[in-house]
């Protein structure tokens, strides 16, 4: 699309704020339309190539049907979501200028102590924006950017934004890319310069709070040559009776010789749809690896995929599902073998409890001159009874003679006899089943910090519990 080409003439704005009730935040009305996207990118302050941009993805929008690769969302009605809700504060450098009631919120979500355990850098978004923002000066001075998305898209590094922005995830994927490209508000900017490894991890956070709502967050991460990085990503919202919609977008650009771990752990409500896309492009030598927890939603689509273009690139994933009742969550990955000897290995595990079901997609591609390449696939999935659903679907696409594949998958349950031998040493059977359950998950918390591996298994207790709502 040519980004200089008018999409529409001026059009007298309107103005449809109102005050939510849950948060006294500001909120556009209901609906999807173009009044609404100008609206949007006026509250944003976007340059005129960014309003353009938006326009033009509401197009396209329209004229695309809705995926058909994924579980039913015929319980989401886009002319009762709002999309875009402004928290009653701008951005703030130190907590204790968070509003109270928002930095309560966090609190209880572990925000401060994710702080306190020393990472390089923290974003916490509430709704549509970011309200705080801290980089840890060290990381500064070695010339790591890390920012809100408005400010890289209007500050010093626009011409970097504009070169990456949806260059990835183009609106003409699908459906939610492009109403992605016309509502996005809020994410995250990484800029990590050439041969500098940032010791410990930056982290961004995701409250969707808002009742009806949704949330529409950008990342852009660019790891320079030579560089390394390891980023996390945290996602929640409280339940509500009305559906909410999170359609986030992340970009992750992987310079030759360098490095980035991304993990991300969501514990969205289960009224939330969860249409999430995330792709990596991978150059020469570099490596890309992915640490996944998804639990909560109602219904999720979340495939990050990956592009190795560049010779010798590598790329490991790791993930895990949790499909409690009335649950649906597809999930799973992609890879594309585009460069000579690159690699792939892929572990993923799903537990499926109380009648969710729980679908695991793989997707591996060899390009006719990606000689040499590899690939392992490996899918593991838990059934905690006999009242829910797990499956297993893999693509193999292998364009070249010259490669090595494989993959395996396997069902199982929750031996009857290591429950009997645990209640036999005084554990309760729902204790007995839980720890079960997170030995299965083991190596996905394994590769998580700490603080987050010791989340992701008391997510895996209450689930078990069906204490999560």
């Amino acid at each position: 699309m040519s980004e200089e080409k008018t999409i529409v003439d001026d059009i007298n704005r309107s103005v449809y704020d109102v005050i939510d009730k849950e948060n006294s935040a500001t909120r556009l009305e209901e609906g999807l339309n173009e009044d609404i996207i100008r609206r949007i990118s006026e509250e944003k302050d976007d340059p005129d190539w960014m309003r353009e941009f938006r326009l033009n993805c509401l197009k396209i929008y329209n004229e695309l049907e809705v995926p058909q690769w994924g579980p039913g969302i015929e319980g989401l009605d886009m002319s009762h979501i709002s999309t875009y809700v402004r928290p009653k504060t701008d951005m703030k450098n130190s907590w204790d200028d968070v509003p109270e009631d928002i930095k309560n919120t966090f609190e209880r979500l572990g925000i401060p102590e994710a702080e306190r355990a020393s990472l390089a850098g923290v974003g916490a978004q509430y709704d549509s924006e970011l309200v705080y923002h801290n980089v840890m000066k060290e990381v500064e001075e070695q010339g790591v950017v890390y920012t809100d998305f408005e400010s890289a898209l209007k500050g010093e590094y626009s011409d970097m934004v504009r070169e990456h922005f949806m260059k990835l995830l183009v609106p003409t994927d699908h459906k939610f890319n492009a109403l992605h490209g016309a509502v996005w508000s809020g994410g995250s900017f990484v800029y990590v310069p050439k041969g500098v490894k940032v010791s410990i991890p930056l982290q961004s956070y995701f409250r969707l709070n808002a009742k009806g709502a949704g949330q529409f967050e950008h990342t852009l991460i660019i790891v320079d040559e030579g560089a390394d990085l390891h980023f996390i990503e945290g996602c929640s919202a409280p339940k509500y009776n009305v559906a909410n919609l999170h359609s986030g977008c992340v970009e992750l650009f992987v310079s030759k010789n360098a490095k980035l771990r991304y993990s991300t752990i969501e514990n969205w409500s289960k009224n939330m749809y969860n249409l999430n896309s995330k792709r990596a492009i991978v150059e020469e030598n570099a490596r890309m690896e992915w640490v996944s927890g998804s639990f909560g939603s109602h219904t999720s689509y979340l495939y990050p995929s990956t592009i190795l273009k560049g010779d010798n690139s590598t790329m490991e994933y790791t993930g895990i599902t949790f499909a409690g009742e009335g649950q649906n969550l597809d999930t799973g990955m992609k890879v594309m073998h585009v460069g000579k000897n690159t690699s792939s290995v892929v572990n993923t595990k799903s537990i499926a409890k109380s009648g969710g079901v729980s679908t695991t997609r793989t997707s591996v591609q060899v390009m006719p001159g990606a000689k040499g390449a590899k690939s392992v696939v490996s899918c593991e999935s838990l059934m905690v009874d006999n009242i829910s659903r797990s499956d297993t679907i893999p693509v193999m696409d292998i364009r070249t003679d010259d490669a090595d594949i494989g993959h395996e998958a396997s069902i199982g349950s929750i031996p009857d006899d290591a429950v009997f031998y645990m209640m036999s040493r005084g554990m309760s059977e729902e204790d007995a089943r839980a720890l079960i359950v997170s030995g299965f998950a083991d190596n996905v918390s394994r590769e998580l910090p700490m603080e987050y591996a010791a989340e992701m298994n008391n997510l895996i207790r209450l689930e078990m519990k069906g204490s999560i709502g």
